[in-house]
């Protein structure tokens, strides 16, 4: 059977869980300028401080750091820090044909593991709150690798 195909059910489990991290990811870039709007502060570089149909009243302070925004790129750049793992992890586990109740608790799994992660760090909760959610994601990952190099080997 071939496995990387949406009629491989562990497959299809693996593009679920995937296309809602992509879509996770994407969310907090949008996440970001709405943020960026609704404080109007936050911006990051020089040119921003042009007066544009967005952005009519600019002032230096604009520039200044604000944590409200900076907030939501921690999020994100945590998100681009640990996604790509998964991803790659995530698909060569799959070559690996396991079954797919552990599949699912796996991919599933992580993807729980990370919107909570994601409300957590959101809501300004602790790093033992937000460790204490992402280690689990972490794990699957490092047993989809495990189980991958057992299976090549």
């Amino acid at each position: 059977m071939d496995l990387i195909n949406l009629q491989n059910p562990v497959f299809a489990t693996y593009a679920i869980a995937a296309g809602i991290m992509l879509l996770k990811g994407v969310a907090m870039s949008w996440l970001t300028v709405a943020r960026l709007i609704s404080e109007n502060a936050g911006m990051l570089n020089p040119e921003d401080l042009r007066k544009t149909p967005f952005n009519m009243n600019p002032d230096p302070s604009q520039l200044l750091p604000n944590d409200r925004v900076n907030r939501i790129r921690r999020i994100q750049q945590n998100d681009l820090e640990n996604l790509p793992y998964f991803f790659v992890a995530g698909l060569l586990y799959v070559t690996t044909a396991p079954s797919l109740w552990l599949a699912q608790v796996l991919f599933y799994g992580y993807a729980a593991t990370r919107i909570a992660h994601f409300a957590a760090y959101y809501t300004a909760q602790n790093h033992e709150v937000r460790a204490a959610l992402w280690t689990p994601g972490s794990l699957v990952i490092v047993y989809m690798a495990g189980a991958t190099l057992l299976g090549a080997f």
